[in-house]
Parts: structure tokens; C-alpha cells; sequence
């Protein structure tokens, strides 16, 4: 008798075992869904972190935002997204590039003007004391032509960020690249990302450089009333 009825009691505990396991494995399974980690939110955009990855930095000042253009402390009185970063890198190159050209006519203009109709004249006063003053709406009209391209490198004021946000006003778009005008007759572009750096960074100070320059120039000469040489 013991012998036939251990197999009969193996055949009844088979199916025990067997929907007990199927009874762990939904609690195993909601176990693991459990254990299973949250995604982790994105850290907040670090403005002045974004503004050191971008070319116009070396030293002795490094990173130099004295005015706080990328602090929602300073100038900007706000937080500074990243289109507002690239926004404030395309007006720096864009003055600076009109500073650099300036820097250059303004004295020689003094020296060389053939479309001046005086030879005494700074250049601070001469567009007034000449007839080039009646061009003034073709100089306007030019640069509201340029201008009006740039428009298109803005964010859409309308539109609306990954998070439903309204955009911020005076953003630049992500992909644009600052001062990338598809204009490079000479093919003075560096082909490798490390040259194209180098070679970005030395415009924008050389832009820097003449802005200052350029300033000086007009104060003094509003100030003597004389030529610079």
C-alpha cells in the first residue's frame, strides 16, 4: 500500500506546486515593476555653461559677462534660455563685424574721399557737411533689406517650447550657427571643427577690439572737432 500510494501523492502535489509558482510569478512581476527606477528629469539649462561651449573665450579673462547677460540676475532680468544665448552672440558678431569696417573707413576716409565735397572735414561731421546726406534713404533701405533676412533666424514669438511654454521674445533658433551668412568668396573657412573655432574666436575679437577702437574715435573727434591725424 505505501508503495502505490506514493505516486498518487506525488501526482496530487504536482499540481499544487505547480499553480503556487503560478501564483508567485504575478507577485515577482509587480516586484520588478516597483524596483524599476523613474526617469530622471533633465537638469535645468545652465546658461553660462551653454555661453562657455561657444567660441570668443581666452584668456586672461575666460568667460567675461560682467553685465550678467546670462544671469536671470543681471541684465537680462530673466531666466536666459538658450535662444536668448545665441541671440546675444549674433548681435555681438553682427557689431562687431560693422565695427571693423568702420574702424577702417573712419580714417580713411579723412585721408581719401573722393565723393566728399570738403578736405577739412573729420569724419564725425562730413556726412552732414556733404551732399551724401541726401542718401540717407538708400543707406536705410539697404540695411532694412539685410535686416529683414535676419528676421527669419528668430523663433516664432507665437510658438511654443517641448514643455508648452511660450517661446521668449528676441530668441535666436537652435540650429542657426551665428553669423553664418553662406557668404565666403575667398574660402577662408576652416573645413575641421577645431580650425573653424579658432578662426571664429579671433573675428570675434578682432570685432571686439574694433568696437572699442571705433568708439574712441568718434569721442574724440566729437570732443576736438578735428581730424584724427
Amino acid at each position: 500500500m505505501l508503495t502505490l500510494s506514493s505516486p498518487f501523492a506525488a501526482a496530487f502535489a504536482a499540481p499544487g506546486l505547480a499553480a503556487a509558482s503560478l501564483r508567485t510569478r504575478p507577485a515577482l512581476m509587480q516586484e520588478a515593476a516597483v524596483a524599476e527606477p523613474e526617469p530622471v528629469a533633465p537638469p535645468p539649462f545652465d546658461p553660462k555653461a551653454f555661453a562657455q561651449t561657444l567660441p570668443g573665450i581666452t584668456a586672461p579673462f575666460g568667460f567675461f559677462d560682467p553685465a550678467g547677460f546670462c544671469s536671470s540676475d543681471g541684465a537680462s532680468n530673466e531666466q536666459v534660455s538658450e535662444g536668448k544665448v545665441r541671440f546675444y552672440r549674433e548681435v555681438e558678431l553682427k557689431h562687431g563685424r560693422v565695427a571693423m569696417l568702420a574702424a577702417l573707413g573712419f580714417p580713411v576716409a579723412e585721408q581719401f574721399h573722393p565723393l566728399f565735397a570738403t578736405d577739412d572735414a573729420p569724419s564725425f561731421s562730413a556726412f552732414q557737411q556733404t551732399p551724401l546726406q541726401t542718401f540717407w534713404p538708400v543707406v536705410v533701405g539697404v540695411i532694412a533689406v539685410i535686416e529683414v533676412f535676419s528676421v527669419f533666424t528668430f523663433e516664432n514669438p507665437a510658438s511654443r517650447d517641448a514643455d508648452g511654454n511660450p517661446a521668449q521674445p528676441w530668441t535666436i533658433k537652435k540650429d542657426h550657427v551665428a553669423g553664418d551668412l553662406g557668404f565666403d568668396p575667398l574660402g577662408l573657412k576652416p573645413t575641421d571643427a577645431a580650425g573653424l573655432a579658432e578662426m571664429q574666436t579671433k573675428e570675434l575679437n578682432n570685432g571686439r577690439l574694433a568696437m572699442i577702437a571705433i568708439a574712441g574715435m568718434v569721442v574724440q573727434e566729437g570732443i576736438t572737432g578735428s581730424k584724427l591725424f
